[in-house]
């Protein structure tokens, strides 16, 4: 599906709904074809590279001059190469930290299937990214894109602010404006944290986005939609967020008698499903999920876990 929004002429969302369950309005491409340069933001897995493609053709995208990814996991950069071989013209930017997997993802491949497992099956295996079509930063420069390093969810995530809008990839977690509109005060938001997760860095790098003069007045998230309202406040919500549920995990652990000894595999959902309920008594961003349809609900709850236990692997590191 490809959404268009009348206030923003030129720029377009094309959803990429995986074969999972749950895996729909939740992996994304951004489209930017206005005033300036034409670009994609995050072209997804490789196993919805076609679609895109397709999406893009119906678009009318004959020139396409970037492709900005805020990270290179597999359903954000996965379909870089497919994009490519429409558009060959088109400046891969990312950060240089995530060249290498690019250009040779089979360190990639290996590490999303171990972390993934099924759901990196689905989004399928990576085609190799030709080293020339990889471009610096700077080229952005003469275009007003700013790269905004934002590591946390990966250690090479960025952010790219042009004009008012700010890409911000997995930085601000996972957000879903309930069908309320991209300015409900209350939308659900929760956290997208990695199996190497360091509470400090991730919260450095919101306060680097709550800094910024003048504010972005939107944002545009990879995992889904667009925020319209107060966007300090919700970058500051993101910032929050990761402490009260690292503090909150700690809590329960203590609850239980201490940390679940790596491995234990039913201690361990235990004190995950013990962290879910208590998140959402105490964290109303969160809580708002059981709003969410059935089947996307049992997605968050999913990826939830994941995110636990990124955090739990902080806890005990």
């Amino acid at each position: 599906m490809i959404h268009n929004f009348p206030d923003t002429p030129g720029l377009h969302l094309v959803d990429l709904d995986q074969d999972l369950p749950g895996q729909r309005q939740f992996i994304s491409c951004w489209v930017w074809r206005g005033e300036g340069p034409v670009f994609i933001v995050d072209p997804g897995p490789p196993a919805t590279g076609e679609r895109l493609v397709a999406a893009l053709d119906e678009l009318g995208v004959e020139r396409l001059d970037f492709i900005l990814l805020t990270h290179i996991h597999l359903d954000h950069g996965g379909a870089t190469a497919r994009v490519l071989e429409r558009w060959p013209a088109a400046r891969v930017i990312c950060h240089a930290r995530g060249r290498r997997h690019l250009e040779a993802p089979e360190r990639l491949w290996q590490g999303s299937l171990a972390v993934l497992q099924e759901k990196a099956r689905a989004y399928g295996e990576p085609p190799p990214v030709p080293g020339n079509a990889l471009a610096d930063f700077e080229v952005l420069t003469p275009y007003g894109i700013e790269v905004i390093p934002t590591p946390g969810h990966a250690p090479h995530h960025v952010c790219f602010r042009h004009g008012p809008r700010l890409f911000v990839g997995e930085a601000a977690g996972t957000y879903s404006s309930l069908g309320r509109g991209c300015d409900t005060p209350e939308p659900y938001l929760r956290p997208a944290t990695p199996p190497m997760f360091k509470l400090e860095v991730a919260q450095g790098s919101l306060a680097r986005l709550l800094v910024k003069d003048p504010m972005p007045t939107i944002l545009l998230f990879a995992h889904h939609g667009r925020w319209c309202g107060d966007t300090s406040r919700l970058l500051g919500t993101a910032r929050d967020q990761l402490k009260l549920w690292v503090e909150t995990l700690r809590l329960e652990a203590g609850h239980a008698g201490g940390l679940p000894v790596a491995g234990d595999a039913a201690a361990e959902e235990k004190l995950l499903a013990a962290t879910m309920t208590a998140l959402a008594a105490c964290d109303p961003w969160y809580a708002r999920g059981a709003d969410l349809p059935d089947d996307i609900r049992v997605r968050e709850d999913d990826f939830t876990r994941q995110t636990l236990r990124g955090m739990l692997g902080y806890l005990r590191a």
